[in-house]
């Protein structure tokens, strides 16, 4: 049990992300929707989600969100619009199903967590702890949750987002909230460097 990463969240339970091969279901609901619903006890299995571009991100589809990024007005340009889809972080693997649950010690893919940003500023020290190494930290301010915070981190990174406009709007998470990322292969280091790093304001 991560008891100090799951402490560092102030609403709610961390989100636990598998992927699987297990029945599910096909949810009308967003990603996003759906990981902030895990986080306040309810839990799904989905083969199928509610976002075009989670689609694309999780490699349910081929069908790119370029005309509907270009059209919302987001970049300045075809090429601006190209380039940031080009960069949106992908899933290679294809299991059927995902599980999101609140994580209760259970193995898990991906953690997501909303915290504050002073806790999350703790994440990022937790990881520097062992080597020094700085977080290498992927956003554009688009597909937050799936491909910042899900997708990214299966690389054995740490995933930080300060959120897109779609989560935002449909997830309805705090504004003063951004989401963390963290791998199963980093979490035991993070959760043990926890204990050891000065508290922010000793």
């Amino acid at each position: 049990m991560l008891d100090n990463i799951a402490g560092l969240m102030e609403k709610g339970k961390p989100v636990s992300i598998l992927f699987c091969n297990d029945p599910g279901t096909e949810s009308s609901l967003l990603y996003c929707e759906l990981t902030q619903k895990a986080r306040y006890g309810d839990s799904f299995i989905i083969t199928k989600q509610g976002c075009r571009v989670c689609e694309y991100v999780f490699g349910y589809t081929e069908n790119t969100p370029e005309e509907y990024y270009y059209n919302s007005g987001r970049y300045r340009n075809r090429e601006a619009t190209s380039i940031a889809v080009s960069s949106l972080e992908r899933l290679k693997r294809k299991e059927s199903s995902i599980k999101i649950s609140p994580y209760s010690g259970e193995k898990f893919d991906i953690l997501i967590l909303y915290l504050k940003p002073e806790k999350a500023m703790r994440i990022i020290q937790a990881y520097a702890y062992q080597e020094g190494k700085p977080a290498q930290i992927k956003t554009g301010g688009v597909a937050s949750v799936c491909s910042d915070c899900t997708a990214y981190p299966l690389h054995e990174k740490l995933g930080f987002s300060l959120g897109c406009k779609g989560s935002r709007k449909h997830s309805l998470y705090g504004d003063d909230e951004v989401i963390v990322g963290i791998p199963y292969k980093l979490a035991k280091d993070i959760e043990e460097a926890l204990n050891k790093i000065p508290e922010t304001l000793s």
